[in-house]
């Protein structure tokens, strides 16, 4: 075998840690693919006390998880878990932040996560536009699944690779290694069903879907988008983004 299948090898035994934010959250759909891809889960839930590692040296990775809670709460769990994000910055580990882990890293980076000046959420399926950036590096679904109510400034220094209509800035990457999504991707049927019930009351804001259209929509657009996330975690936690940024391969897709 030669070292480089080796290095690779051990780079995938080591797991990846998973930050989530309510007792009964599930990694969903991203954790299953990371399974598949040969990672194992070091799932970890700081608002219920689990400490956060000093260093991610053990770990492959690193995805942070939405919440109901905002990246602006005082609460000590959400300050301490912003503050914690240097460690994959400084160690210039992979780091995917979903929503709020995403607005997460942006308040660390000292941007700005605040609601629409006219109030609108993004609460059910929505275009997505990819940037020249983001067509470079891959292809891109066309509607993708939100559930959130704030949305974030582009920190200074990040690319952005994705837009939106209500919210334009839907996906960035910061320095080669951190990479923020607004949308959820990471849905499995069950967990829509779930959020549907739940966030039932959700449906009366300004601009969200009903329920109905979460989960036709659904039927209509998540199959790219589940093709969508698994090049995207190779992207991410394999390293495949090199050959695409740097001039390589384009999807003959982009429009």
């Amino acid at each position: 075998m030669m070292p480089t299948d080796a290095a690779s090898m051990s780079r995938k035994k080591r797991p990846i840690l998973i930050v989530l934010h309510q007792e009964r959250s599930s990694p969903g759909r991203v954790g299953q693919l990371l399974v598949k891809k040969g990672y194992e889960l070091d799932i970890r839930r700081p608002v219920l006390g689990d400490p956060l590692p000093v260093t991610l040296a053990g770990h492959a990775g690193a995805v942070v998880f939405g919440g109901p809670m905002s990246a602006n709460d005082p609460d000590d769990f959400v300050k301490a878990e912003t503050n914690w994000l240097n460690v994959p910055l400084k160690e210039n580990r992979p780091f995917l932040g979903i929503c709020l882990g995403a607005q997460m890293l942006v308040n660390h980076l000292g941007g700005k996560v605040q609601s629409h000046e006219n109030g609108l959420t993004e609460i059910g399926w929505y275009p997505l536009r990819p940037t020249d950036k983001g067509r470079r590096l891959m292809h891109w679904p066309k509607m993708v699944y939100h559930f959130h109510r704030e949305g974030f400034d582009l920190p200074r220094g990040a690319e952005l690779l994705a837009e939106g209509d209500a919210y334009p800035n839907q996906a960035f990457r910061y320095n080669s290694n951190a990479w923020g999504l607004q949308f959820h991707a990471e849905l499995t049927r069950i967990m829509m069903h779930r959020w549907v019930v739940h966030g039932e009351h959700r449906f009366i804001m300004p601009n969200a879907q009903q329920g109905r259209d979460h989960l036709e929509g659904r039927m209509l657009f998540d199959a790219p988008l589940k093709a969508w996330l698994t090049e995207f975690l190779d992207i991410v936690f394999e390293g495949k983004a090199a050959n695409t940024l740097t001039g390589g391969l384009v999807s003959s897709d982009q429009g």
